[in-house]
């Protein structure tokens, strides 16, 4: 679909959250008929800024004013599976994602990023290089957006075509693209996850992230990582049939195109050319998965011209994301890491690898059918004590907290760190990386690591 298109029918959102509100307004403003429903009650605010927007809505329920539209737009939070989702399919209307509505309006090259781990913290890396790059440029701007938390469609509008758009895509995202076209794509790594949304399909899951490279051809850029064999395998197949330019990463070699580790030096190669870029120790974030992270981030802002000199300076200043290994406060010698976006159990390996030094670790949460096998191992070479928290408490003690010396259970966080606290010895790591969603105990994995944040700062 085109702006013109988009401007000419009628487009139901469906979903009153915050990436909800501003594709409505988004195709309000460029002058499309828009109607938003919403199951739940209205965020505070929200009406007013609907009413100012002219835009028609309801809130409390899906009625069939919803479904007189010519294309519907669904939320990420919104599953296919829903009844008003399947009844547009019925009705036979288009579905469209957030980031396909918004990058209709889109002239700005795009550097879409996804992956099951990594891609906020690759997406946020990655935005830190180009700023850096443009930083003496006051014509262009680089905007970050996407899944990270602020919506593309808030500000495409305002991207000039000599800017740069850095997206955080979710496979949630990207069920619903049909024309969506980054310069570049990202695909970190494929690991089973929100399974629940796919009818427990891990294929089906994986497809969606495929769908980052769909419209690409020749011109275009991909970013992929070698060592991971689905992705290798389905990001070399496109890259054949489409034209696509392949640029892979592995910590096991230098590509041949690409980005890799030598000698523990990271080494890029982009034009037939070995470019030395640093060591990896000199990389601002910690563990084997930030140096994908950090490989990604260089081979994208490389190919799209970026001087290795600031891909090496924004490497190795980067300050990190909230809620990802975030190191709050050592207390008694011992150090409260907060890696609440670890809401899988890939995510919880990653996170335990990076410590050479006992963990206490404080898991659990809501389950998404979490295999917890694959952590076994890693429990017991690394971890001092278990702490389970939230409604997979059993299945956590069950799996893990058996492997480790000692384990406990807690009803809240205050609770959990208070036995943490007790397990622990100078030197020890207090690591909140859940592998569970937030929302059997709080709204979001935000709110449940601002959580821990502060209970942090009040130990003694």
């Amino acid at each position: 679909m085109t702006p013109d298109d988009a401007r000419t029918k009628r487009g139901t959102v469906v979903g009153g959250a915050r990436s909800g509100r501003a594709v409505a307004q988004l195709l309000a403003e460029a002058g499309g008929e828009v109607f938003l429903t919403e199951q739940g009650p209205p965020p505070e605010g929200t009406e007013a800024a609907l009413d100012a927007a002219e835009i028609d809505y309801e809130f409390g329920g899906h009625t069939v004013e919803a479904l007189d539209a010519d294309f519907f737009v669904l939320s990420p939070g919104v599953p296919m599976q829903s009844n008003i989702a399947q009844q547009a399919k019925r009705a036979g209307l288009d579905i469209y994602s957030e980031i396909e509505v918004a990058s209709w309006f889109c002239d700005a090259p795009i550097v879409a990023i996804t992956g099951t781990n990594g891609k906020t913290t690759t997406t946020s890396l990655t935005g830190h290089v180009f700023r850096q790059a443009l930083a003496d440029d006051p014509e262009r701007n680089v905007i970050v957006a996407g899944n990270i938390g602020y919506p593309f469609s808030d500000y495409v509008l305002d991207a000039e075509p000599t800017d740069v758009v850095v997206l955080e895509v979710s496979s949630f995202q990207l069920d619903h693209v049909d024309t969506f076209w980054p310069r570049v794509s990202v695909l970190l790594n494929i690991t089973p996850d929100h399974l629940d949304r796919y009818d427990h399909d891990f294929e089906a899951y994986a497809q969606s992230k495929f769908n980052i490279f769909r419209n690409q051809g020749a011109g275009d850029a991909m970013v992929y990582n070698r060592d991971d064999d689905l992705v290798r395998n389905a990001a070399e197949r496109a890259a054949e049939a489409q034209g696509i330019r392949p640029l892979a990463i592995s910590l096991h070699r230098v590509p041949e195109t690409g980005g890799g580790l030598r000698d523990d030096r990271i080494i890029l190669r982009i034009d037939d050319e070995d470019e030395p870029l640093m060591h990896r120790d000199e990389l601002a974030l910690r563990g084997r998965h930030n140096v994908y992270n950090s490989l990604a981030a260089a081979v994208s802002a490389r190919v799209m011209e970026v001087e290795n000199a600031v891909i090496r300076e924004s490497l190795a200043g980067f300050e990190g994301v909230p809620h990802r290994l975030e190191e709050v406060r050592t207390v008694n010698g011992v150090l409260y890491v907060n890696d609440s976006k670890a809401t899988n159990v890939n995510a919880v390996w990653y996170a335990l690898e990076s410590f050479e030094r006992p963990v206490v670790l404080i898991a659990g949460g809501r389950d998404k059918g979490n295999d917890y096998s694959d952590l076994q191992p890693i429990v017991r070479d690394g971890v001092r004590a278990v702490v389970a928290l939230g409604e997979s408490a059993d299945k956590v003690i069950r799996k893990l907290g058996t492997e480790a010396p000692e384990y406990s259970r807690a009803r809240t966080m205050e609770e959990a760190l208070s036995q943490a606290q007790q397990f622990a010895r100078p030197g020890d790591v207090v690591l909140l990386s859940p592998a569970c969603s937030s929302f059997d105990m709080y709204e979001s994995y935000e709110e449940r690591g601002d959580t821990f944040r502060r209970l942090v700062k009040t130990l003694l």
